[in-house]
C-alpha cells in the first residue's frame, strides 16, 4: 500500500517516531516525506499521513490540494488532532509579538487561529499521542485490526494500589525515591492516566514519570464534554488519596499538563461541525 507524509506546522517528532518502526515497516512504500523524501507534488497515494497543525495559509493550501487526490486521510499526533503546540499561536500576546516582526516576506502569512486538520478535510481514522508511538504506526500501516484501543494507561502500566496508603497532598514532579512497583496517584503524583486512552504501553508511567494525558480520553470520556473529564480524575483521586479537591483542581490547570489536557475538550462529540468530533470508532 503506497502511503505519504503530509507535515504542516509541527516538529517533525511524528515523522522520527514512524521512522522507529524500523524494519517492521515496508518504507518502499513510502512515497513522500519532506524529512526523507521530497518533491514538487505529492504522488497519488492510497493512504496519506498528515502531521502537524493548520498554522499558516500555506498549510491550509496543502492540505486542501493534497486531500483532493488521496483515497484515505489519517490525522497523526497531538497536532494534527487539536492543534497541538502551535496552537499556542493563537494566545493574543504571542500573535502580537509575531505580527510586530519585520522582514517576514518568506514567512506565511498566520491564519487567525490554529486547528486541527478535520477542521477543512474528512479524516478517516486518528492516530493519537505526541508523538504516537513506533508500533502504532507498524500497525496502521500494516492494517492490524489488533491496535483497536480505548480502554486507560493503567491497564498497561501494571502499578499496584495499596489501600492502606493515601498521600495527602501532591508530590513535586521529579520524586528520586519513587517506589518502581506502586501506582504513582498513590505516591502523590498528579497521574492522569486513569482517563487517557492506552494503546502507548505506558512508557512513561513506567519510568516514574507521570501520564500527561498526550493520547487523549479513553473510550468512556471520549464522547463526554471536558467537566466530565475533570471530574472523573477528581473522582480517582478522591478515592485513592486524601489530597483536597482544590489542590488537585488547581495542579490540572499547570502549565506543564496544558499543552495535552486542552485537547480533551476538543474530542466533545457535541460540536456544531461534525467533522472535528472524534467518534471513539475513528480513533486508534
Amino acid at each position: 500500500m503506497k502511503f505519504a507524509v503530509l507535515q504542516l506546522t509541527g516538529c517533525a517528532g511524528c515523522e522520527v517516531s514512524l521512522l522507529n518502526g524500523g524494519d517492521q515497516l515496508d518504507l518502499g512504500a513510502l512515497s513522500y516525506m519532506p524529512l526523507l523524501i521530497s518533491a514538487d507534488e505529492i504522488p497519488d497515494v492510497d493512504l496519506l499521513l498528515v502531521t502537524g497543525g493548520i498554522r499558516n495559509d500555506e498549510d491550509l493550501f496543502k492540505l486542501r490540494r493534497t486531500a483532493a487526490k488521496v483515497k484515505k486521510i489519517v490525522a497523526v499526533g497531538t497536532c494534527a488532532i487539536s492543534g497541538g503546540i502551535t496552537g499556542l499561536g493563537d494566545n493574543d500576546e504571542v500573535r502580537q509579538l509575531f505580527f510586530a516582526k519585520a522582514h517576514r516576506a518568506t514567512v506565511p502569512p498566520m491564519l487567525p487561529q490554529c486547528g486541527p486538520i478535520a477542521d477543512e478535510v474528512d479524516v478517516a481514522l486518528y492516530l493519537p499521542g505526541c508523538p504516537p508511538t513506533p508500533e502504532l504506526f507498524v500497525g496502521l500501516l500494516r492494517d492490524d485490526i489488533t491496535l483497536k484501543t480505548g480502554s486507560i494507561v493503567c491497564k498497561e502500566c501494571g502499578r499496584k494500589k495499596t489501600k492502606e496508603i493515601r498521600p495527602t497532598k501532591l508530590k513535586p514532579l521529579v520524586e528520586p525515591s519513587l517506589d518502581p512497583d506502586l501506582c504513582l496517584v498513590k505516591q502523590g503524583q498528579l497521574c492522569v492516566g486513569s482517563s487517557t486512552r492506552n494503546g502507548c504501553g505506558a512508557p512513561c508511567t513506567k519510568a516514574g514519570f507521570p501520564c500527561v494525558g498526550c493520547r487523549g480520553p479513553s473510550n468512556n470520556l471520549i464522547e463526554k464534554d471536558a467537566d466530565a473529564w475533570f471530574a472523573a480524575v477528581r473522582h480517582v483521586f478522591e478515592r485513592l488519596t486524601d489530597i483536597p479537591s482544590e489542590e488537585i483542581d488547581q495542579a490540572l490547570k499547570s502549565p506543564h499538563l496544558s499543552l495535552f489536557l486542552f485537547q480533551f475538550s476538543d474530542y466533545d462529540s457535541s460540536s456544531d461541525d461534525e467533522n472535528t468530533t472524534r467518534p471513539r470508532d475513528k480513533v486508534i
